[in-house]
């Protein structure tokens, strides 16, 4: 066997030696690089680089096409061949694939796919590690300490299939997540933000940001649990709108099983969900959240077909104007619903035609109302409803006459998202997010902030 080392070459290798109906090669060349500190110093710092070959196999038998996936990491050309056959074994040995569709065609070829892997290093903190260090300063000087780690990952992914198919793409993924600290640890606050390169992160602004919240929590109020006018801030929006976009397969909705489902049956597409001028969309080409333009699965599930590889995606609402507009579909699930071909997108945008930043919303604030920092633990109480529960962390402050008076106490909520849109009576200006609690996950957001008038803090937390 010819030496190959290349992803290029590792394509096309695995490609010569399939003896089955089909074969659809994924090869993923990754890189990282990252940063952790503590106590307002650098602790750690390194760089990692990998790869991993996804092939699978599809047979096609009397009774339907059968599909088989192995998965490898650090693949050397001795190890192509055994790949191979242990993924043309596993075809042979299943039964009809349930999402079994013809694999994609065409002579698509990305101009790049013989190029080298794009890589990451150290030197995508170049500008951004002595802006960290000066905020250091900042915050000793001011009596606060930093805590947080930077990552940075590069993944390049080299598609190649049976029917012709030779795509590439190419996807930074970058997050910060900085927490400050009072001296005796009594007092805590987050942020967090999502880049493509560490060009546009700001420590200093995040250093501001995080010393004026400790300062907020230098008076300390108790509230008991309740329905309290919130404003919630993108990165909660997030976090509940991932969910909610998780949970909107189509197949699930027609079956019954979903908050989309229309009782008696049917889905409830075209049903307006939000008073307010709400979309919700993703855009494989929305500026600063740039993601995959073609379907890239490494395995079946609800949300995702092995067949579907290699499909072209293009920008899709998922809400428009406040009605349901489409729902998740594979091309497999979209013939057993009937309805469009509407593959899962890796990015999320909800505008709604606001202005005002977070700040601006507070600000305008009359009577009493509630601003969260951030949302976890969340986990799904009911599909039927689509409730969400989970709890607050670092930062609940509450707001009297449009200025924060005081740091409230944390608590657990209990909320669906597809009825939080429905009650919200305002929503702010969009912008670049990082979720919490989805960032190992799902990083390219963005979204407004919401002023929810009744938000169910259902029971006192004692988190932090």
């Amino acid at each position: 066997m010819s030496r190959v080392s290349k992803p290029y070459e590792i394509v096309e290798r695995a490609l010569e030696l399939s003896t089955t109906d089909g074969l659809v090669v994924i090869a993923d060349e990754h890189s990282s690089a990252n940063l952790r500190w503590a106590g307002n110093a650098l602790t750690t710092n390194g760089v990692t680089r990998g790869r991993t070959l996804t092939v699978i196999a599809t047979v096609d038998g009397a009774k339907g096409t059968a599909s088989g996936v192995v998965s490898r990491s650090a693949v050397t050309a001795d190890d192509l061949e055994p790949l191979v056959r242990a993924a043309e074994a596993a075809a042979r040995g299943a039964g009809p694939a349930e999402d079994a569709q013809p694999l994609v065609s065409g002579v698509s070829s990305s101009p790049d796919f013989t190029d080298a892997p794009a890589e990451t290093g150290s030197e995508v903190f170049a500008d951004f590690a002595p802006a960290l260090g000066d905020a250091f300063s900042r915050a000793r000087a001011g009596g606060r300490e930093l805590y947080g780690f930077a990552n940075h990952e590069l993944n390049s992914t080299y598609l190649g299939t049976s029917t012709g198919l030779r795509l590439r793409h190419d996807q930074p993924t970058g997050t910060l997540e900085l927490n400050a600290k009072s001296p005796d640890r009594t007092r805590s606050a987050w942020a967090g933000r999502s880049t493509r390169d560490f060009k546009d992160v700001d420590p200093a602004a995040l250093d501001a940001e995080l010393a004026q919240r400790l300062r907020w929590a230098e008076r300390r109020i108790e509230l008991p649990a309740g329905r309290y006018e919130t404003l919630l801030p993108p990165t909660a929006v997030a976090d509940l709108l991932i969910y909610q976009l998780w949970s909107s397969t189509a197949r699930d909705a027609v079956e019954g099983r979903t908050v989309f489902s229309k009782p008696g049956g049917g889905t409830r597409l075209g049903e307006t969900l939000a008073p307010l001028p709400l979309t919700l969309r993703s855009d494989p080409h929305a500026p600063g959240l740039e993601s995959s333009p073609f379907v890239i699965a490494h395995s079946s599930g609800d949300s995702g077909s092995v067949f579907d590889n290699g499909l072209p995606l293009a920008p899709t609402d998922w809400v428009r104007e406040g009605k349901l507009e489409r729902l998740t579909t594979t091309r497999h699930t979209a013939a057993l619903t009937g309805l469009p071909v509407s593959p899962a997108i890796d990015n999320l945008v909800l505008d709604g035609g606001g202005e005002r930043s977070l700040e601006e919303m507070v600000a305008a604030t009359t009577g009493r109302a509630l601003l969260l920092t951030c949302l976890w633990y969340i986990r799904e109480v009911d599909p039927a409803t689509l409730l969400l529960t989970g709890l607050t962390r670092d930062g609940v402050y509450l707001v009297e006459d449009g200025e924060v008076v005081g740091e409230v106490n944390n608590f657990r909520f209990n909320e669906s998202p597809v009825d939080l849109l429905s009650r919200a009576s305002e929503a702010g200006r969009t912008e670049k997010t990082l979720p919490r609690e989805w960032g190992d996950w799902f990083t390219r957001a963005a979204m407004p902030a919401l002023r929810i008038p009744d938000f169910n803090m259902s029971s006192v937390s004692q988190g932090v």
